[in-house]
């Protein structure tokens, strides 16, 4: 087996080891330090790096289309291991092609390509390759990059001989679609493809996750001991993001901070409202590391409770743990949603106005990967839960009072026999911060 300078194995060299999750199902998942040591086997990168490539192209050849065209950059991330920061999440700037058995080619922001060169050495140097196309439409498609690259993009489909086979492109600029479909590709949804690779992580991926999830835990021992009256949502905002990067976040995606009588209904963001005794306030803590992310709810009272915001913390805490109880390996997404209140009984017209308050939802390089557990869609179309699976499970009580409101959520890895949740900070019981 060839390597290239600096030991690293050329990605099309893979091996159907390479597919071996590795688990070590032990009596509690390690949540190791953040650092390299060589005392200690910790993150194994070039490990990760081949199963992702590998679960990829497993999942590519199990689908009809013989190439994958990626513009989502979680999924360009997961095939080719490169990222340049999170500010070129939404700008669609970079794009990856997969064919068949073939190395993955990056397409990448200016002189971000040069350094993948000196510096990705799990990458052919010749894939990596300076190019953009729309940039959300402010490169207007008559400049010709969409045509240009779609026609460099066909030949080498046609190259790997796989021209007569479908293109799976996750998500794309339109002008792109029509670019590509002029270049006589067939193109078809590959973020489907993706998502069944993404669907199992591996050892690697599941330390990663709960390296994370040990970044806030910190941070909820944090907002215990800060909130008080006084305080606004958007200070409680700013102590996180701070204490997150200093604990080496690569990217603090959203943190919900919602108190008082803004629970009810739930608004999904945070204001300057200044928090007041007896507030019910629930908290989301959107971040990654490395890549992984975090969604991990916890609600809290300030100074004292009152038995109707106490009653609905009773409720929403019973709810998640007959969800968790449910999870082990072959048990289908229906059987864990039936265990959660109808939107009827909640108040709401529908499982649609109250999507998104009793969830599931996978984590990993996305925020929402498979499975998706929600009685809107699980009833009718079931997932098989799988070992290997780490997603997050989240419940939502509005107290009887019309405006408190209790969120819980907890993220739990499926081992072989049942699950293990990874969010540890305490929330059997409603915790009273600061307590008069």
């Amino acid at each position: 087996m060839s390597e290239r300078p600096g030991n690293a194995l050329m990605p099309n060299l893979l091996t159907p080891q390479d597919l071996e999750p590795n688990w070590e199902w032990r009596e509690k998942l390690p949540a190791h330090g953040h650092m390299s040591v060589d005392f200690e086997r910790r993150i194994d990168h070039d490990r990760l790096r081949r199963y992702r490539l590998a679960r990829t192209r497993q999942s590519l050849k199990n689908s009809n289309a013989g190439t994958l065209l990626l513009f989502d950059v979680n999924n360009i991330r997961y095939v080719s291991a490169t990222k340049i920061g999170e500010w070129e999440r939404d700008k669609m700037c970079r794009f990856c092609l997969l064919t068949g058995d073939d190395s993955p080619y990056v397409w990448d922001f200016g002189s971000a390509a040069e350094h993948h060169k000196r510096h990705s050495d799990w990458l052919e140097p010749s894939h990596c390759l300076a190019g953009v196309v729309g940039m959300r439409g402010t490169i207007p498609p008559e400049f010709g990059l969409m045509q240009k690259y779609a026609k460099q993009i066909a030949g080498l489909i046609r190259d790997a001989g796989m021209a007569d086979m479908p293109v799976g492109v996750d998500y794309a600029e339109t002008a792109m679609f029509h670019a590509l479909q002029q270049e006589g590709l067939n193109v078809v949804d590959g973020q489907q493809i993706m998502l069944a690779a993404r669907e199992i992580k591996n050892t690697d991926e599941i330390q990663l996750l709960t390296q994370a999830a040990a970044m806030v835990d910190g941070v909820y021992h944090m907002i215990y001991e800060e909130l008080k009256p006084g305080v606004r949502e958007n200070d409680i905002v700013a102590l996180s993001n701070k204490m997150l990067y200093e604990m080496g976040s690569d990217d603090v995606e959203a943190i919900n901070a919602i108190s008082g009588e803004r629970c009810n209904p739930h608004p999904h963001n945070f204001t300057d409202r200044l928090i007041r005794p007896g507030d019910q306030a629930f908290f989301d803590i959107l971040q990654s590391y490395q890549g992984y992310r975090t969604c991990y709810y916890r609600t809290f009272n300030v100074g004292r409770a009152t038995p109707s915001q106490n009653d609905a913390y009773v409720k929403a805490r019973e709810w998640i743990d007959a969800s968790i109880a449910m999870i082990k390996p072959g048990v289908s997404t229906d059987k864990v949603a039936e265990v959660w209140p109808t939107a009827e009984s909640l108040g709401f017209a529908s499982e649609d106005q109250a999507f998104g308050l009793q969830f599931g939802h996978g984590l990993g390089l996305a925020l929402h990967e498979r499975p998706i557990i929600s009685r809107a869609v699980s009833m009718d179309h079931p997932m098989e839960i799988q070992t290997g699976m780490v997603f997050a499970l989240e419940t939502y009580c509005p107290a009887s009072d019309g405006y408190s409101a209790a969120r819980i959520e907890e993220e739990v890895v499926v081992t072989e026999n049942g699950c293990e949740v990874i969010s540890l900070f305490p929330a059997e019981e409603l915790p009273i911060a600061n307590r008069y």
